[in-house]
């Protein structure tokens, strides 16, 4: 008999856990750390191995054969749990309105803020665990005008003269982003995402126009100020190359998305730098919407299992 209640014992967890609770009490009051009358150690320990019997007694339950659902004699069950991730390719075509901030410190260089849009084809590389891999071509066009001021060279008067330049951005974004994508309902998402890009620069026309005076010409021209029209790129102004790190979000639904993010830019874009101190960085922010072009993640999956299947 107490062979048989030891084995029930040792058969479940629970039953396992309150006899060594009871065996630790009962090591302790025998050793005087705790002070207990004989009746009352007596019945805690009764109690205690009493629960650990009728725990052992409680049956697994295993299912029903008779009753239980068709999936669980599907032999492909397996095959799904490791698929339900499956690999593959999802095309989008995206556009928006974009709006790039030329930022500098110390005002050692002219702040400038471009408006514009952007339109590309992105390519999601799909990975396990509701990740993936965004990279593709976005065409960004921007512009943006300027007027700084300048205090007259002439002796006779303080009026400042202005010169206005309008600037105009045509660039290439080639992103590189991680994306975690979690499903809200049926056909709804939210996702987040981050990662680095590269935004080469194509062309930067600027045209300028002025009422200066020619004391001021010369002065500005001796400052390697640019009075004439140029290209800021093509002539030697600026970096064609920036390096960037952004994060976003958004949502979609079925093949449509809408994302927002920002970019931050990392490395200095002036190269024919007047002073040490010009430095200027290219942020920026963006609200993009898309729509998805094929099939998505789902119907890759369940092509992927139907010829498991065969």
């Amino acid at each position: 008999m107490l062979l048989f209640l030891f084995h029930k014992i040792f058969c479940s967890k629970n039953a396992f856990f309150f006899a060594i609770c009871s065996f630790l009490y009962t090591f302790a009051v025998k050793f005087k750390w705790l002070k207990v009358n004989n009746k009352v150690l007596f019945l805690f320990s009764f109690l205690l191995i009493g629960y650990a019997y009728v725990s052992a007694q409680i049956p697994v339950t295993t299912p029903d054969l008779q009753t239980a659902d068709s999936y669980f004699f599907d032999p492909t069950r397996e095959v799904k749990v490791k698929e339900k991730y499956a690999f593959g390719v999802e095309w989008r075509l995206e556009a928006g309105y974009a709006q790039v901030q030329e930022r500098t410190k110390n005002d050692s260089y002219l702040d400038q803020y471009l408006h514009g849009g952007q339109v590309g084809v992105l390519v999601d590389f799909l990975l396990p665990v509701h990740f993936s891999i965004q990279t593709g071509v976005i065409y960004q066009f921007s512009f943006a005008t300027r007027n700084p001021h300048y205090r007259s060279m002439l002796s006779a008067t303080t009026t400042p003269e202005f010169v206005k330049h309008t600037s105009t951005q045509h660039a290439l974004v080639i992103p590189v982003r991680a994306y975690y994508t979690q499903k809200l309902a049926k056909k709804w998402r939210m996702l987040f995402y981050g990662g680095p890009q590269m935004m080469v620069t194509l062309a930067y026309p600027d045209k300028v126009s002025h009422t200066l005076s020619d004391e001021t010409c010369a002065w500005l021209s001796e400052q390697k100020v640019y009075l004439n029209d140029y290209d800021r790129v093509a002539d030697g102004e600026l970096y064609r190359f920036t390096i960037q790190l952004g994060v976003g979000g958004g949502f979609e639904w079925d093949r449509l998305r809408l994302v927002a993010g920002y970019d931050f830019g990392l490395n200095n874009i002036v190269k024919n730098k007047v002073t040490d101190s010009q430095h200027l960085w290219d942020w920026g922010w963006y609200v993009r919407f898309g729509v998805r072009v094929g099939k998505d993640r789902e119907t890759i999956i369940q092509e992927k299992l139907n010829l498991k299947a065969l």
